[in-house]
């Protein structure tokens, strides 16, 4: 029992070891996670500012190809769970805008080619407000909304 002990931490120090290594030798960089990412669409203030940083355009096309599943009333506004279908064809991305928080883009998601227009999360509200799902698919931005409340008991009323 003691040497199997003994065999685990040695395979697990040996690993955390040469991993140590790969790293500071620079063989493991985060790349991937570092990747550039639309800090101006994430700080913008407004709606049109987001779109603008996040896509070069705030032009939408409503489109009901788009469904958003949203609760009606949101009795927590810290984790409000979203899932954005869509049957367009060539869907590029799926992006979610909070209207009213103080910081309106919540989401992005670039969607590879031949991947299924589907995605789900949870955002966070600060109070009721619209929630803006916007596709973007061969160039042009197509877009739906639902209204959802953020009860007193969520974050803000």
């Amino acid at each position: 029992m003691t040497s199997m002990k003994r065999r685990i931490f040695l395979k697990g120090s040996l690993a955390t070891g040469a991993i140590g290594i790969a790293a500071s030798a620079g063989l493991l960089t985060p790349r991937a996670s570092l990747a550039a990412w639309p800090k101006d669409a994430f700080a913008a203030k407004d709606v049109n500012s987001a779109l603008s940083g996040l896509f070069g355009s705030s032009d939408l096309v409503g489109s009901d190809k788009i469904k958003i599943k949203a609760p009606d009333i949101a009795e927590n506004g810290a984790v409000v769970p979203i899932s954005v279908t869509t049957s367009i064809s060539g869907a590029e991305s799926i992006s979610l805008i909070t209207e009213k928080n103080a910081l309106p883009m919540t989401a992005s998601f670039v969607l590879g080619t031949g991947t299924e227009g589907y995605v789900s999360t949870r955002i966070k509200m600060g109070k009721t407000s619209s929630v803006i799902a916007v596709v973007k698919a061969e160039g042009k931005l197509y877009s739906t909304g639902k209204e959802v409340k953020v009860t007193i008991g969520g974050c803000g009323g």
